[in-house]
């Protein structure tokens, strides 16, 4: 049985719940990690429950021995992983004038910082092991910076960066290195429970839905060396762009 580690999973309707799932239902132990205990429990516990290998870990991804502790637990469990999702992430914003020196920098350390040590890390384990799939989410703002959103903008680009370079220098060795790039409102939690407007006025429909997120991401990972995707944009087919 092979290993799967996702980091920055949430709730169960959620993309790293969804990642989660789907990753199970190949038959890979899934280390479910995050920072909240009972989420990344409840995510695990339904993969078991449905049949699936799972266990979860809580830590810290944004200093470099949580991510250490995240990839232990994953090897504890069924050994070094074949495919790790870097899914952390955190959408604030403000306005420039008003945002503190604290606010850039707590973006910078969850969406690229600790991309950096994620990376580092899968390629200082994974490549010795035979190599694998190592794929970080991103969004819009990856590619776009737009007002009120400049810090998370920033943070985002730089993971893309970050990617971008892993993905040269590292895939001769085996580590094939994806960035996706989620354009458009995820139909999970965040938006149901706190912004229920928007989903009324674009409909399910006019969302991307988690499920179908995860798809596409073990799609990159069962491609063919001769045929690596280093990026892959995905959004509802009536978004704009």
């Amino acid at each position: 049985m092979g290993t799967a580690l996702v980091i920055g999973v949430g709730s169960e309707n959620g993309v790293g719940g969804a990642l989660c799932r789907r990753f199970a239902r190949e038959g890979l132990h899934v280390v479910v990690a995050g920072r909240t205990e009972d989420k990344v429990k409840g995510v695990a516990e339904s993969i078991r429950s449905s049949g699936g290998q799972a266990s979860h870990v809580v830590g810290d991804a944004t200093i470099s021995t949580g991510i250490a502790h995240y990839f232990d637990a994953a090897e504890q469990a069924a050994g070094v992983p074949e495919l790790v999702v870097y899914n952390v992430g955190n959408n604030r914003f403000s306005k420039l004038v008003d945002m503190t020196d604290e606010f850039f920098e707590d973006l910078w350390r969850v969406c690229c910082f600790g991309g950096f040590l994620t990376g580092r890390e899968a390629a200082q384990r994974m490549i010795p092991a035979g190599g694998g799939t190592l794929i970080f989410t991103g969004a819009t703002a990856s590619i776009r910076a737009r007002p009120p959103f400049t810090a998370f903008a920033s943070a985002k680009a730089g993971l893309r960066a970050v990617a971008h370079g892993m993905a040269r220098e590292f895939g001769k060795e085996g580590l094939h290195v994806g960035h996706v790039v989620i354009d458009g409102v995820i139909d999970g939690e965040q938006v149901n429970s706190r912004l229920p407007q928007i989903k009324e006025r674009l409909g399910e429909e006019g969302m991307l839905q988690p499920d179908d997120i995860a798809e596409a991401y073990w799609m990159l990972h069962t491609q063919p060396r001769s045929a690596w995707t280093l990026e892959l944009d995905v959004r509802p087919d009536r978004e704009s762009f």
